[in-house]
């Protein structure tokens, strides 16, 4: 008996593309708040997040900006977004809603932040 595995992972997949794509914005839990190692030629080491969204699928985004105050059972919002030198990383957090405090002391790009003017 032969099972075929490529078929069993699309349908895995596209299950959960349509479920995230419906959305723009999610909102979810942090699991677990850790750094990760970005790919070859960048070194600085990146802040990620495991987050659990509201649908119940097990996502990691990234934490944007310097310094974060996130913790374990923060509540975040999430939006798509890719991050080209982390390798499984296809989510962002967005400052300044919920838990997530904004980038203190940014003149530039402050939408990007949650910087008020």
């Amino acid at each position: 008996m032969t099972l075929i595995y490529k078929n069993l992972k699309s349908l895995k997949n596209n299950k959960i593309e349509k479920n995230i794509i419906k959305n723009p914005f999610n909102k979810g839990v942090c699991i677990k708040v850790f750094t990760k190692k970005p790919k070859k030629p960048n070194s600085a080491n990146r802040k990620v997040a495991k987050i659990k969204l509201c649908s119940g699928l097990l996502i990691i985004a990234a934490i944007p900006g310097i310094s974060r105050n996130l913790n374990q059972h923060s509540i975040v919002l999430v939006k798509q977004g890719k991050i080209k030198d982390l390798p499984g990383v296809k989510y962002k957090v967005i400052r300044n809603k919920y838990d997530c405090c904004p980038v203190f002391n940014r003149k530039t790009s402050r939408s990007k932040y949650g910087k008020q003017k």
